[in-house]
């Protein structure tokens, strides 16, 4: 089978594609020449993968499917939420953004997150939803190398290490991410 992921984070490209393996063969906006910077206007994680994905299968008309993802954090009023990329600013800078959860933590016990992925498939016209959360804590200094957007500042419930410490292999076996793909795998399957 073949699917269009609806994003133009290679980041998150190459996440999926791995937790995917070859039970899908995953294509690219790049793929199918689709050179759009798809606007995300919903004010919901589920509206923006939504959005993504019926763009895509409206006017190329390939199945597809495209996430939403955010970092939720009590605290904040679920803040950075559906803006998780641009918290910072446009420019969506992930150690700007970083920063800033950081900044506005300063002094504030519960630091008690989320992280809320949202996948919205469009199979032959039908609609179907899929959600992955893994809840964890925002720590006070970035730690790791690996992963992207907040992965140094979030560990993981029952883990001491931040997704950027813990590597790919581990983060793509239990992610928000990787929960919402595998619910969407056995859809599929």
């Amino acid at each position: 089978m073949k699917l269009v992921f609806a994003t133009n984070n290679p980041h998150k490209l190459e996440e999926v594609s791995q937790i995917l393996g070859d039970k899908i063969e995953v294509l690219s906006l790049a793929d199918i020449n689709c050179n759009v910077d798809i606007p995300e206007t919903s004010d919901t994680l589920e509206g923006n993968a939504l959005l993504k994905a019926e763009y895509i299968y409206q006017n190329y008309g390939f199945n597809a499917f495209a996430d939403d993802t955010g970092l939720e954090i009590e605290a904040l009023n679920n803040e950075p939420g559906v803006y998780s990329a641009r918290y910072a600013g446009e420019e969506k800078s992930a150690q700007a953004n970083m920063l800033k959860v950081l900044e506005k933590l300063e002094g504030i016990e519960n630091r008690r997150a989320q992280f809320r992925t949202a996948i919205s498939l469009i199979l032959d016209g039908k609609t179907y939803l899929f959600e992955g959360i893994i809840k964890g804590t925002i720590i006070k200094e970035k730690r790791g190398e690996a992963g992207f957007g907040y992965d140094p500042i979030f560990i993981p419930d029952g883990y001491n290490k931040t997704f950027a410490e813990l590597g790919n292999d581990v983060k793509n076996e239990i992610s928000h991410r990787a929960l919402a793909v595998n619910k969407l795998c056995e859809f599929l399957a």
